[in-house]
């Protein structure tokens, strides 16, 4: 493992300790002008997220209507109601963002598919970047009011629905994440940057309680108003029950098992 990827997976927790977990759930609060470029209310309710943390998986309620959730893998997206009714659903879902810029409105199976990957894999980091497929590299850091901020590079495969394929990581002197440079390929590339800060310590995981997104400049600074504030409560981490199931390759219809140098876990299972 990258050195540096080593220290930092160890200060926010370590990867045995988040092996020992198998969801997490916690209550987001979103605001800010984001969804308003893509021609969507502002949702400002307190609404219950869970991940599953080996595998790229994610339900939010509620979603819309207060009887409905929404149900996330990298292949399928629905929202449903509480008896299971399906409200609608869209299978190979980041196709139907093709020619899609910052400003093409959404619908919320749009919404829904980008809220999960993106609260998916916040929630995941670091951890998520020691799963195997994922390519890793040190890069040059950023000088900040507050030291070094050293960056990790990662390429991530096809397979992982995600913002882009190249994103960077910033970590400060004591190892956790303070920035997350990307690209939001669903909405016509555009270049973001997320500062992460307030951390909170949930049974020896290391978790950012707030998240604020800004536009990025081509020189690295960053917008003055967020387009997004991301704030995240009352946070569980779930035991595993039984080990899950994996396979010996990977394969394109496959996601991350975020446990170290592992094999890939196949969705659904």
């Amino acid at each position: 493992m990258n050195e540096l990827l080593s220290e930092v997976v160890d200060a926010h927790g370590g990867i045995h300790r988040w092996n020992r977990f198998d969801r997490l759930s916690a209550t987001i609060a979103m605001d800010g002008a984001f969804r308003g470029m893509k021609s969507l209310s502002q949702d400002l309710d307190p609404r219950r997220l869970t991940v599953w943390m080996h595998e790229q998986r994610a339900v939010i309620k509620p979603f819309g209507d207060p009887d409905w959730h929404c149900e996330f893998s990298p292949t399928r997206v629905q929202i449903s109601s509480s008896n299971d009714t399906i409200i609608a659903d869209r299978d190979r879902p980041r196709a139907s963002f093709a020619g899609h810029d910052k400003l093409t409105p959404w619908d919320p199976l749009h919404l829904a598919y980008f809220e999960s990957y993106a609260l998916w894999g916040y929630l995941c980091t670091p951890f998520l970047l020691v799963a195997q497929g994922v390519e890793v590299s040190e890069v040059a850091s950023l000088e900040e009011h507050d030291g070094k901020w050293r960056c990790l590079r990662a390429m991530f495969p096809d397979s992982v629905a995600t913002h882009c394929a190249i994103q960077e990581f910033f970590f400060g002197d004591d190892g956790l994440l303070r920035r997350h440079d990307y690209r939001i390929d669903v909405a016509g590339g555009f270049e973001m940057a997320q500062l992460a800060f307030n951390y909170i310590d949930v049974d020896g995981i290391q978790l950012p309680a707030k998240r604020r997104v800004y536009a990025r400049q081509p020189d690295r600074t960053l917008s003055p108003v967020p387009l997004m504030s991301i704030d995240i409560g009352d946070i569980e981490l779930k035991t595993k029950i039984a080990p899950a199931r994996t396979i010996g390759a990977c394969r394109s219809s496959e996601t991350l098992s975020i446990s170290g140098p592992s094999p890939l876990n196949h969705m659904g299972q």
